[in-house]
């Protein structure tokens, strides 16, 4: 496949593909890959690393990734690609949101409403180093609401750290249903001496929690040994930094505008004060050895909804094979 079909065929996706999971945790991306079938990482994200608390307030996830995965029944429900390297995985998954007074007893109106959601994933990343692509897809399951422990966990965490106590989620997003599809693609467009790579992405997600579309580019720098190279011409030390620039096309944000089938809230975003259209950006750095992955990660994205404002929060990255 040539190059300029290669964008063709990537913007064509991207114009079809109007949906995808504009997820905060993204352990999907190139430049966050293990060169191994087995590992697990501990993914965290907190405004804290940004000096904020508001709007996304903290996420974690726990990835779990090896070959007995395979087995998983909704595996079966994957479409499968050709000539590719694949690995399995399972993640459970925690975010959170507040508004900017997070510490008033009151409806923060024309902020965002509290709200958490955790889920259970499984995935399958599927790497083809001939064609130096990257597909991804995954099927979340979990609850948006009271139980998914938001509440708990960050009054439980400002009380340890001395904080004020948060006391606004009895005004929370309402219990209901999470079930997802995502798709990602990720296409590498140049790559110079194994030190500097310029890959393309887009995806598509359909589900209860969010469902948006997105396009957009990463590049990394550094000692990168790059996931579409083979196993045998890659080494077990790498150290880079990354940058990621990604346009959001949003239709719909259960962490704003409520429950898809629960409209009991009794604060949400209206459809018509949504931004439909957000950038995104993050960069970071990863340092790996054959066995162990950290990342310290930054990201930035403008404001989600009319009277909101643009947000930024950092997370670390910590992983080991075995």
């Amino acid at each position: 496949m040539g190059m300029k079909l290669k964008l063709v065929a990537l913007g064509g996706f991207f114009m079809i593909n109007v949906s995808i999971f504009s997820q905060k945790i993204e352990h999907f991306k190139s430049f966050r890959d293990i060169d191994s079938e087995r590992y697990f990482r501990f993914n965290y994200d907190n405004d804290y690393f940004a000096a904020t608390d508001e709007n996304y307030t903290q996420g974690y996830n726990l990835e779990l990734v090896m070959p007995s995965l395979k087995k998983n029944p909704i595996n079966s429900l994957f479409f499968k690609t050709k000539e590719s390297n694949l690995k399995y995985g399972l993640a459970v998954e925690h975010i959170g949101f507040t508004p900017n007074d997070y510490a008033s007893p009151e409806i923060q109106y024309g902020d965002r409403p509290f709200a958490a959601a955790i889920m259970l994933k499984t995935f399958i990343m599927a790497t083809n180093t001939e064609e130096k692509f990257r597909l991804t897809q995954s099927y979340s399951f979990g609850i948006i609401g009271p139980g998914a422990f938001g509440k708990e966990m960050q009054v439980g965490i400002h009380k340890a750290t001395g904080n004020k106590i948060p006391q606004g989620w009895k005004h929370q997003i309402k219990n209901d249903v999470v079930i997802n599809y995502s798709v990602d693609y990720e296409q590498q467009l140049a790559i110079i001496k194994n030190m500097f790579s310029l890959q393309a992405q887009t995806g598509v997600e359909i589900g209860t929690l969010f469902t948006n579309a997105s396009f957009g580019f990463n590049a990394t720098l550094g000692i990168i040994n790059t996931p579409f190279l083979t196993s045998e011409k890659r080494n077990g030390f790498r150290v880079y930094a990354y940058a990621e620039t990604v346009g959001n096309v949003i239709g719909y944000d259960a962490t704003l505008q409520g429950g898809l089938f629960n409209r009991k809230s009794v604060y949400t975003i209206s459809s018509n004060d949504i931004e439909r259209f957000t950038a995104t950006f993050n960069y970071g750095f990863v340092v790996q050895t054959k066995t162990l992955y950290f990342e310290y990660a930054r990201s930035a994205i403008t404001r989600e909804f009319e009277s909101g404002s643009s947000a930024k929060y950092g997370g670390i990255k910590i992983g080991f094979t075995y």
